[in-house]
């Protein structure tokens, strides 16, 4: 199977959503971008399968590393892994992991690097993610310490994500030759910085009940709280003013994402496409968490309905072309979100 046939088969089980936005991206950056992504999810797979012995995962993971710097490092370990997903796509995943190595061992020299490097910091995130919360569950729940400890967390996992991004697409996209380089890779990285606190704000109920809460720990004795108190989603109204902090900074984050997606050419809509998507589907999650009346309340689902999703993607499609359209759409959806 071609390399953008198995990227597109293995993204179509794994991630919907991304997977739209891959489909919409110039077929000059898709095979590179595809792959760095089923990695990222293979990896995060790996780390995230209970099952298996932490130094397992961790042994695991620094195989892939491995193997992605062509080391030579076998991957029939992280293979053997898939019988323990529930997930028949992320058991398809693991097994086709070969094929993954191999369509990777296709790309051009540079974009390769690029995985790699990206990758690296992926999984350096992921493994400190593992020692960080030694526990399974809300027995041994443990914290981040400092707002720097969460910053340097979404960097690794995302922020570095948007400096991959901004290096794939300058090195393809001619039309991209004016950018100022440095300015869009720090303006990329703090647009998955946001995209990742997102997440992160959106978990918190199922992340604490796992054993780790990313509400550093410093913050929250703030407000007179400590990590185990969270568990109690009676506890949400005095726990609201942290999480008004860092809605903040995520919106602050998101207007970084906005800079980044207005200086994209507007013959480059494809791109624009893909960067919008995911800050107007983001800001609806912020303006859910920020409405919700128990936000730490594991029973209260905040995802954004996908027949929304669909919504806002259709809208874009007739705004892309004009930034201040677009600007319109977004300044609208950050309207609603009242802090």
């Amino acid at each position: 199977m071609p390399g953008s046939d198995l990227t597109a088969a293995l993204l179509r089980r794994v991630s919907r959503s991304f997977y739209l936005s891959l489909a919409v991206l110039p077929g000059s950056v898709r095979p590179t971008i595809g792959l760095a992504y089923l990695f990222a999810r293979a990896s995060d797979t790996i780390a995230d399968t209970r099952l298996i012995a932490r130094t397992a995962r961790v042994a695991h993971l620094e195989a892939l590393r491995a193997a992605l710097a062509g080391s030579g490092a076998s991957t029939s370990a992280i293979v053997g892994a898939a019988a323990a997903q529930a997930l028949p796509a992320e058991r398809t995943l693991l097994e086709r992991l070969p094929d993954c190595l191999a369509a990777y061992h296709t790309l051009p020299p540079a974009d390769r690097g690029r995985v790699r490097a990206v990758l690296d910091t992926i999984i350096e995130g992921q493994i400190q993610d593992l020692r960080v919360f030694p526990g399974e569950d809300e027995g041994k729940l443990a914290a981040l310490e400092t707002r720097e400890d969460l910053d340097r967390y979404t960097y690794l996992v995302a922020g570095c994500v948007g400096e991959f991004w901004t290096e794939v697409h300058a090195a393809h996209r001619p039309r991209l030759a004016r950018w100022d380089l440095p300015r869009m890779r720090a303006l990329g990285t703090r647009f998955g910085k946001g995209l990742q606190l997102t997440n992160v704000l959106r978990d918190v109920p199922r992340d604490l009940r796992q054993g780790r809460c990313y509400l550093p720990r410093q913050d929250l004795a703030r407000f007179g709280l400590e990590p185990r108190d969270l568990l109690d989603p009676g506890r949400a109204p005095a726990a609201r003013p942290l999480l008004r902090e860092w809605l903040e900074t995520a919106l602050d984050h998101y207007e970084a994402g906005w800079q980044y997606t207005f200086a994209i050419p507007r013959r480059e809509a494809r791109m624009r496409l893909a960067c919008a998507w995911p800050l107007l589907i983001g800001l609806r999650t912020l303006d859910l968490l920020a409405a919700s009346p128990n936000w730490l309340d594991p029973a209260i689902t905040l995802k954004v309905p996908r027949v929304r999703v669909y919504g806002l993607m259709a809208h874009s499609l007739g705004t892309v072309w004009s930034t201040r359209a677009l600007g319109r759409q977004a300044r609208r959806l950050r309207e609603r979100i009242r802090l």
